[in-house]
């Protein structure tokens, strides 16, 4: 079989010329320098299968050796033969004999293709890893973004911690690095083999890949736009939550006391102010103003059932609402409480008039509308409103009245009212109030009289004359007082009122003389009532008491001369007469109330002596 003919390569003869240099063939077709020789490549040099120093070709090789041994071609001008022509190709760097291993082909570096990789990572979904096929990194990323995920999900109103997404950002970015610089060298392959792009090598579907990479970017913006929106809407529904909470706290006290109700408004009108302020564009906060109006609704209910007194303190509440919630969102509402205010005040002030404990409340309610809304059709309605309220009450007075007693206490009750009510406008009044307060003092007491409740009426009686000593009642008061006084020990003393004025015609003498220790008083009721009261006599003394069953001696009082007895004298018109003997227990042994009973009879002169005897005799 035909083969490359074996030569065994030997050191030049030693008879060589003395100092030549062994030259090495210069470039094909070159002449050589010495002879002028044109010495062709070497195949070792330049060919396929070259290698430096002892290097094996491909080539024949002798019977029974196949490839084992390497073959040595020798230099044409060694074998003598022709110079073999040129190579097809350029020597490949690092190639190596068929058969034997060779030193590692460094490949080259592509920086489309890392760009590439890193746009992939990117992603977030590891795809440069996919495509390096590098699977635990491509894992890693999976699961660093199912952890994003599961913090992120749901969306809530906070969002997603800063810290994982800082940490997660530092994670993409060192995914990206570490994909482009894997993805530099790296053998891929794209697709079914292509032709190449002019001057750059690499095949035509990197063209593609890389746009494709730029969009695949859209899935993590497109999933933050997302989650976005969605953490905006969870933010719009909890600004509706706080909403509907607000409205919730509103209707739970509606109709309620504003007192008991004032903290739940607190806390509604705190809402609504931020919602409508500084989440103005949110739909909750577009809602604010329609919430505001229902709220002026709600609280203004008990106006709305005339229950004026209630509605005063919430009306004044609706009418400072501006110094509370900004303007802006009070549309139509800014005083819309004034005139409901002013009817409320004018409506509660006037009404309690009179009321047992609403004194100072009627007075607080007119002159807060009389202050605050002195134009007002219901502030100029107020004087005549106290004026009535003055006259009905006296009006009953005059007889109609069924108890002046109750009358002249709301009376009483509307002149602490009208003292405190402007006095340039209400002097008037608060005179014209007074007189009817003496007017059912007085009426009172005669009422009581009537009824036989003696004590009471002394008491109002006494009180009436001790008020108003210049009343031209004061006299008929005194002598109510003095006959309440005497039935009190005598029934029937208070059978009928004390004339207001005195009968005309003749009157008789009375004597009255005091023969007893001790200052006594008298006390009479009759056509006339009156007392006089006698001092003490320093000479007299307690007679003995007096027991029909042992002893029937009678006393003989003011048996002694007559200068000795201290006297008073009284002029009575003819009549039946109570009297009512009082001695002080300072000079006895005790408090000495005795009544009798005397008529006085025309053409008479009477003498009447007072003494005291011991109790049982002794």
């Amino acid at each position: 079989m035909a083969g490359e003919e074996q030569h065994e390569a030997r050191p030049e003869p030693e008879d060589r010329a003395p100092g030549a240099a062994d030259a090495l063939p210069e470039a094909p077709g070159t002449t050589d320098g010495g002879d002028g020789r044109t010495v062709a490549e070497t195949p070792w040099a330049y060919g396929p299968g070259s290698t430096s120093g002892a290097g094996a070709g491909e080539g024949a090789g002798a019977p029974g050796g196949g490839h084992g041994a390497p073959t040595v071609t020798a230099s044409p001008w060694a074998a003598g033969g022709a110079i073999p022509p040129p190579p097809g190709q350029p020597p490949v760097i690092g190639s190596s004999t068929p058969g034997l291993p060779g030193p590692p082909v460094p490949l080259e570096s592509n920086p489309a293709q890392a760009v590439l990789v890193g746009l992939l990572n990117l992603s977030c979904l590891g795809l440069g890893y996919v495509l390096l096929k590098h699977w635990r990194s491509a894992a890693v990323c999976w699961a660093a973004t199912v952890i994003l995920l599961v913090i992120a999900l749901p969306a809530d109103v906070d969002g997603v911690p800063p810290g994982a997404l800082i940490g997660y950002g530092l994670f993409l970015l060192a995914a990206a690095a570490d994909g482009a610089r894997r993805g530099l060298r790296a053998p891929l392959v794209l697709g079914p083999a292509g032709p190449a792009d002019a001057g750059s090598g690499r095949p035509s579907r990197l063209r593609f890949a890389l746009p494709l990479a730029v969009v695949l970017l859209l899935v993590p913006v497109g999933g933050s736009v997302a989650y976005g929106a969605a953490r905006d809407e969870a933010v719009e529904q909890s600004y509706l939550d706080r909403l509907a909470a607000a409205d919730t706290l509103v209707k739970a006290v509606e109709g309620q006391s504003f007192g008991g109700a004032a903290e739940n408004y607190r806390k509604a009108l705190a809402t609504y102010q931020e919602l409508g302020t500084k989440h103005a564009g949110s739909r909750a906060g577009r809602l604010v103003p329609d919430r505001l109006a229902a709220y002026y609704r709600s609280v203004s209910v008990p106006y709305e059932q005339k229950k004026y007194c209630e509605a005063v303190e919430p009306l004044k509440h609706l009418r400072d609402l501006p110094t509370k919630v900004d303007r802006g969102l009070l549309t139509g509402l800014i005083g819309k409480a004034d005139e409901p205010l002013a009817q409320s005040w004018y409506e509660c002030g006037t009404s309690s008039i009179g009321k047992a404990g609403a004194e100072r409340t009627a007075g607080d309610q007119l002159n807060a509308l009389l202050t605050t809304f002195p134009q007002s059709p219901h502030a100029t309605k107020v004087e005549a409103a106290v004026k009535d309220s003055i006259r009905t009450r006296a009006a009953t007075l005059d007889g109609s009245s069924i108890d002046p007693c109750d009358t002249v206490t709301e009376l009483r009750r509307v002149g602490t009212t009208v003292d405190l009510l402007p006095r340039d406008t209400y002097t008037a009044l608060s005179r014209e109030n007074g007189e009817a307060v003496e007017k059912g003092d007085f009426n009172c007491g005669v009422k009581q009289f009537k009824d036989k409740e003696y004590t009471d009426a002394r008491t109002s009686m006494t009180e009436f004359v001790t008020t108003y000593p210049g009343s031209r009642r004061a006299a008929q008061a005194r002598n109510i007082a003095i006959a309440a006084e005497i039935a009190q020990e005598a029934p029937a003393a208070g059978a009928k009122l004390p004339p207001a004025t005195a009968p005309g015609g003749s009157r008789m003498v009375m004597v009255v003389s005091n023969d007893g220790p001790g200052e006594v008083e008298l006390l009479y009721t009759g056509p006339i009532t009156g007392r006089v009261t006698l001092k003490s006599c320093g000479t007299c003394r307690t007679y003995p008491g007096s027991l029909a069953a042992l002893n029937t001696q009678k006393v003989k009082a003011c048996t002694g001369p007559s200068s000795k007895y201290p006297k008073a004298t009284l002029l009575l018109p003819p009549g039946n007469y109570h009297f009512l003997q009082k001695r002080d227990s300072s000079n006895t042994s005790m408090a000495v109330n005795k009544a009798s009973t005397t008529k006085i009879e025309s053409g008479y002169s009477y003498t009447n002596c007072l003494y005291v005897t011991s109790g049982l005799g002794f």
